[in-house]
């Protein structure tokens, strides 16, 4: 039993590391393309509001990255004390890779990062938008030597097992592995729409409590703009990960799917309340054929069944199916919840438009078009990026299970043989940090919005006192 609360809490343990982890590389993945946008958009016209909004996400930036690298350090430390089989399994190949992440990527952002945030008026125009620009390709560098790691254990090759221990023999082959390019494009996507929704949430809110200035305007327009055109690029790409999912991990998509049956015409279970011990569904609400339309795209097309996968002596050699068919669908969910907020809102902006003046001034939306209810909606969901990307991780990392590489280690083989209590007190201890550390980084998002807004009224204050005061002296 003890062996098995180690596993468990252990397993735990990790989720959380990872879970607050890569809530803030998801954000700096994207944000440093958008800073490039904004500082180029500067350098380029001059308009100051570009400008005002670099000032603004930089400093987002370079908080999400110092959370990003604390948090990365203590998860990798888990290999070692929480999952000491891991290594000695796949070392040979996940050291390498992990050793490029930092060789190519972390030291390039580490180069360049203090000339991007404190740079600006203290070296030239090029050498500081060159750095922001390498910044910002090394944050998505980074990404993928994780992703080609994450992928290769999901769908290894280019190896070989010499005595329980993987070797490499094509390393070609084990970086562009078999989901590697859509898990890649998966995860791109899934920042750039976290930080356009960020951008739109951030933006909305200063724009609720009072701030009219023109940076405001424009990231609204940013944001809600990257995030209308994304959104229908990741739920395409989205199905083109599902169907390499299902060539090569078919009992996950059975689990995302609530099927334990394989068979034609499968219904796409909108609610549904797995039971596993009994190996059926209590209750189902789904819509004909809609499974086999989307895995096969044919109604009559075989999607595969949960009960597919169990050993001869009964054990299941699929994932526990509740956690990942809730999260799948939470994960689509707030995606479908994406797609119609931010149409409606490029909608409504479209059709305010003043199309004389915005003629002239090369304005195409106007943010008056935004209703109050709309506005406070893009508030909260300006995390909403976060809540879609773990409900993905969820899906994908326990639908990889009892496997920690697919087909060459299962997860029970890697955990270390430390006492339960010992994982539990450090599992608390990481959760108080967590949630303190999540708690300010909100609030000194919600503070750097408030400041901002002061400082827009505080100017708009001084230029209208100025104002009457040259009114006063001419008419004296």
């Amino acid at each position: 039993m003890e062996a098995l609360d180690t596993l468990l809490l252990s397993r735990i343990q990790f989720a959380a590391n990872i879970s607050f982890h890569i809530l803030f590389p998801t954000i700096t993945i994207a944000l440093g393309w958008v800073l490039l946008f904004f500082r180029v958009s500067f350098a380029r016209t001059g308009d100051e509001k570009w400008m005002a909004a670099y000032r603004f996400w930089v400093k987002v930036f370079a908080l999400s990255f110092a959370m990003g690298v604390v948090s990365g350090i203590t998860m990798s430390f888990q290999f070692g004390t929480n999952w000491p089989g891991f290594m000695e399994t796949v070392g040979n190949i996940a050291g390498p890779l992990l050793a490029y992440e930092v060789l190519t990527a972390f030291f390039l952002e580490a180069a360049f990062i203090g000339i991007m945030l404190f740079g600006f008026s203290r070296v030239p125009a090029w050498l500081h938008i060159t750095a922001t620009a390498l910044v910002a390709f090394g944050t998505t560098l980074s990404t993928f030597w994780i992703i080609v790691l994450n992928s290769w254990m999901h769908t290894p090759q280019g190896f070989e097992m010499v005595d329980g221990v993987a070797y490499a023999t094509n390393w070609w082959e084990i970086v562009f592995n078999p989901s590697m390019p859509y898990r890649f494009a998966h995860m791109l996507l899934a920042s750039f729409l976290t930080v356009s929704f960020l951008i739109a949430g951030v933006s909305a809110f200063r724009w609720v409590i009072g701030d009219r200035s023109r940076d405001v305007r424009a990231m609204l327009k940013v944001g809600i703009s990257l995030g209308a055109v994304l959104i229908p690029l990741q739920i395409f790409m989205g199905d083109m990960h599902g169907l390499n999912t299902l060539e090569h991990q078919p009992q996950k998509v059975a689990a995302m799917e609530g099927n334990w049956e394989t068979g034609p015409n499968k219904p796409l279970l909108l609610f549904a309340l797995p039971d596993q011990t009994a190996r059926e569904n209590r209750v189902e609400i789904g819509v004909p054929n809609g499974a086999s339309i989307i895995l096969t795209h044919h109604a009559d097309g075989v999607v595969p069944g949960l009960n597919d996968f169990v050993a001869e002596d009964g054990t299941a050699l699929h994932p526990p199916v509740a956690p990942v068919f809730w999260s799948f669908r939470v994960m689509v969910g707030t995606g479908l919840a994406m797609l119609a907020l931010s149409w409606s809102a490029v909608f409504l902006m479209w059709r305010h438009r003043d199309r004389h003046e915005g003629a002239r001034k090369g304005r195409w939306m106007a943010v008056e078009g935004l209703p109050k209810l709309l506005l406070r909606a893009l508030v909260p969901m300006g995390l909403s990026g976060w809540l879609a990307t773990l409900a993905g991780w969820y899906t994908t990392e326990i639908g990889r299970q009892p496997w920690l590489v697919q087909g060459v280690m299962t997860t029970d083989m890697a955990v270390a043989d430390v006492p339960a209590p010992m994982v539990l007190g450090t599992l608390l201890a990481y959760l108080a940090v967590y949630a303190a550390l999540l708690a300010a980084y909100v609030g000194v998002i919600v503070y750097l919005a408030r400041k901002a807004a002061r400082g827009q009224d505080a100017r708009a204050d001084s230029m209208t006192h100025s104002g009457k005061a040259h009114v006063a002296a001419l008419n004296t």
